[in-house]
């Protein structure tokens, strides 16, 4: 073998092992876990992190789901040590109160400038954009109604009236979002003195605040109260799954919110949050979005899921989410010192 021949099987041998390095490199890469804190459904947190890393094979999402009110209080408490790189389905109140704290890292993602003015922060760069909005409707059992003999009501005022004493749940504004925007929908639509005054005359008849935007919905198809205050997604798949139940949108009005998606100040893995914010804000994911709701932020996203009440956006309330974050402490100061005697108590 002449020493050409030799040189050349070492370097073809010498090719072969870094290209067996590359790809090795590739192949056990270490994936950027992302820790995603969200209030977002237990049923769509499994799709959504699906379609997401199904587009960014190099990151993982780690969630950390809980309700609204826990995730804002969780978030807060540690301002000073955080742990979220980003928020991907938070309301947009709990993400305003957290921008005036400095704990929002600003970031106008890619695809933000197709999304509808309302679901944009407004700031430059954005501190937050949306992805959907969620109404409080009311979850109201037909069934129940029919063998009690109790009427369908068609506004919030018929509420109060006696002959639905310990018939309603609603949630608790303290620990659901669901709550918190059916609360400053009331204090909204109503002003602040009527609204107060008709949560004293409502607080007679409801027979406990539920510490979950799902749950009332839940207990209403399930039989076990005759109606709840809940949110309008949670009604329409109960419906869709068989329960007898109408969701009913008051006359005068409906509070609402959206989620939004927000990359948090400190976070160690700011390109890979930066990659979420861009994907959450894509045509592609408002899709997914609209498969769950009927509001969202992309307009070119037609969508009505099954049961949902058509006439549920012409009756969304003139909301101010940056009033909602700014008064937020004020008023579940007051609702939790004139109502929270009625709470279910919180599992431990």
């Amino acid at each position: 073998m002449t020493m050409m021949t030799t040189m050349r099987r070492a370097m073809t041998v010498g090719a072969v092992a870094l290209a067996a390095l590359g790809l090795g490199g590739t192949a056990f890469a270490q994936k950027t876990k992302l820790t995603v804190y969200t209030a977002i459904e237990n049923e769509q947190l499994d799709p959504f992190k699906k379609a997401f890393e199904a587009d960014n094979p190099t990151i993982e999402i780690a969630w950390v789901r809980d309700s609204t009110g826990v995730m804002t209080a969780k978030l807060i408490a540690e301002k000073d040590n955080p742990r979220a790189d980003i928020v991907w389905g938070l309301a947009a109140s709990s993400i305003g109160l957290m921008g005036s704290m400095g704990m929002i890292e600003p970031y106008t993602p890619s695809g933000a400038a197709a999304l509808k003015p309302i679901f944009k922060s407004g700031k430059n760069p954005e501190t937050w954009v949306g992805m959907d909005a969620y109404l409080a409707v009311l979850c109201f059992n037909t069934a129940e109604a029919e063998k009690n003999k109790k009427p369908k009501p068609t506004s919030w005022a018929d509420l109060t009236k006696p002959e639905y004493k310990d018939s309603i749940v609603m949630p608790n504004p303290a620990s659901s979002g669901t709550g918190y925007l059916t609360v400053a929908g009331w204090l909204t639509i109503m002003g602040e003195e009527a609204g107060w005054k008709f949560m004293d005359a409502l607080h007679q008849n409801v027979a406990q605040y539920l510490h979950s935007g799902s749950a009332p919905c839940v207990q209403a198809a399930k039989g076990e109260r005759l109606m709840g205050i809940g949110f309008d997604m949670r009604g329409a798949t109960e419906k869709t799954k068989g329960a007898p139940i109408d969701l009913i949108v008051p006359k005068e009005g409906l509070g609402w919110e959206m989620e939004v998606t927000a990359i948090m100040k400190g976070t160690k893995n700011l390109e890979a949050a930066k990659k979420l914010a861009d994907w959450a804000s894509s045509l592609k994911a408002n899709e997914l979005y609209g498969k769950y709701y009927a509001i969202v932020a992309n307009p070119q996203v037609k969508s009505m899921p099954a049961n949902y009440p058509a006439d549920g956006e012409k009756l969304m309330a003139k909301m101010d989410v940056e009033w909602m974050a700014k008064n937020r402490d004020r008023i579940l100061a007051e609702w939790t010192k004139r109502y929270d005697g009625k709470s279910a108590p919180k599992a431990k």
